[in-house]
């Protein structure tokens, strides 16, 4: 199923910073997560991820730094500052009243 893309846009910070919770990664690397984790349900472009990554990192929530491969490439990575936890609680925290709130509505009108 095809999921509209506006739905995606309110929630990309909410799974761009629940992504890095596990730990420190490259935009690709989130790109094929969110993909792989989501069963495809999620496709982000890079287009998409980076300006939010860079929001992210303008007020403080991530932290970027390059970091050179085992193949002697540099990449970018993205880490989670504790300012970013504590954003991802209140963002998850947020996205949990409103998807009850949603699913409570969709229920009762089913029931009807």
């Amino acid at each position: 199923m095809k999921i509209d893309k506006s739905l995606l846009s309110g929630s990309t910070s909410l799974l761009v910073l629940s992504l890095l919770r596990s730990g420190d990664k490259y935009g690709y690397e989130m790109i094929a997560l969110l993909e792989a984790t989501s069963n495809e349900v999620f496709q982000m472009k890079e287009g998409t991820l980076y300006p939010v990554l860079h929001n992210l990192e303008k007020k403080g929530f991530v932290r970027a730094y390059t970091k050179e491969t085992d193949q002697g490439r540099t990449r970018r990575y993205y880490a989670l500052t504790d300012k970013g936890a504590r954003q991802l609680a209140d963002e998850k925290e947020q996205w949990e009243v409103f998807s009850g709130a949603v699913n409570s509505v969709l229920r009762r009108a089913l029931e009807a």
